[in-house]
């Protein structure tokens, strides 16, 4: 059996990029999906910024997916730390063990409060179990919709390990055909508007293999002025509001620009960002369930900009404070007993 000497071969914590996962997942939770709390009139005063995330908050998952490949490479130095005969099974409990607790918990909780519902089948519920949810003949917005990205994240980490197998050149080969093939094919047969279920695989690869190949090229993009990268990020903001899909402009500049100027600002590493970003997954997959409920309570509210306020400020209060007790009773006393169960069974496995 070979040995990999994780210690030998640490690396540093990027946290300017977990500050910048924080921020994303709030955008999603409190400025895209709170949308459907309100009839359109109550929102025709939300003014252009709120506007554009009610239009484009969507396309936050591909900053999620660019973030993902840019981390896995910057953790598994390219890959070269999965290229013993042990690493798939490593990687694959890894990945299972930080994303599968809190996933489990929830799609028990959905379909306790949603079961019955358009959708939420029995099929689709396997699928969940599976982390399948977005490649069964079922709905991939079933139970917990913003779980879909979860299973397509999976794919990535496949094909991802097996490429790293293979060697860095390979690696480096695969990170290019699918990340370049999927962003084609976006622009190609991609529809404007959306999200849209067809695009959610092209969407996770391109996203994740872009971010491998902004990790690839990192030292050459040091050098690239902040102004550059500024006007990068607008760029791809304003080529997304055309007559084609907004997943290529964004995930080919926008986002890629954004992670390199977040790793200029120590501020975006800051605590409370770092606080946001260790929560991210629960604020993720808890956000959406809230704002169900909301609308089974409280029905489509219909009042003004103080009411769409007041409503957004305790949809925060609901979901930060149930996401810091995911934190602390669901996800790190389930990763504890893994590790003890590791410790006890495969020390391989709980270095890990």
């Amino acid at each position: 059996m070979i040995l990999w000497d994780y210690k030998a071969h640490a690396t540093t914590r990027l946290g300017q990029l977990d500050g910048l996962r924080g921020l994303a997942a709030c955008a999603v939770a409190f400025l895209y999906h709170p949308q459907a709390l309100f009839t359109p009139a109550a929102l025709a005063d939300a003014g252009p910024l709120l506007g554009w995330f009610h239009r484009f908050g969507w396309t936050l998952v591909d900053l999620f997916f660019v973030l993902s490949g840019y981390l896995f490479a910057h953790v598994y130095r390219g890959g070269l730390v999965l290229q013993d005969r042990d690493a798939a099974r490593r990687f694959a409990f890894a990945r299972v063990a930080r994303l599968y607790p809190l996933h489990l918990v929830m799609l028990m909780v959905c379909a306790a409060l949603f079961f019955g519902q358009p959708g939420n089948t029995a099929l689709a519920f396997a699928g969940h179990l599976m982390m399948l949810q977005d490649f069964l003949p079922a709905p991939g917005q079933s139970f917990d919709g913003p779980a879909w990205s979860i299973s397509v994240e999976c794919v990535c980490y496949a094909l991802f390990m097996l490429g790293a197998s293979a060697g860095q050149v390979a690696l480096r080969r695969l990170s290019w055909v699918l990340g370049a093939g999927a962003l084609a094919l976006l622009a190609w047969r991609g529809l404007p508007g959306g999200p849209w279920d067809a695009d959610d695989l092209l969407r996770g690869l391109a996203g994740f293999f872009v971010g491998q190949l902004v990790w690839r090229g990192r030292n050459g993009l040091e050098r690239v002025p902040s102004a550059v990268l500024i006007v990068t990020v607008v760029a791809g903001l304003v080529l997304a509001d055309g007559p084609w899909s907004a997943i290529p402009p964004l995930t080919l500049l926008t986002w890629p620009a954004a992670l390199l100027l977040a790793l200029r600002l120590p501020q975006i590493g800051s605590a409370p960002l770092l606080w946001l970003g260790s929560r991210s997954y629960a604020i993720y997959l808890i956000h959406e369930p809230v704002i169900a409920l909301a609308r089974r309570w409280f029905g489509i509210l219909d009042g003004g900009l103080g009411q769409v306020l007041a409503a957004h400020l305790a949809l925060v209060v609901v979901v930060l404070a149930l996401s810091d007790l995911a934190l602390r009773m669901i996800e790190r006393p389930a990763q504890r007993a893994i590790l003890i169960w590791c410790k006890r069974r495969d020390p391989l496995l709980a270095a890990a």
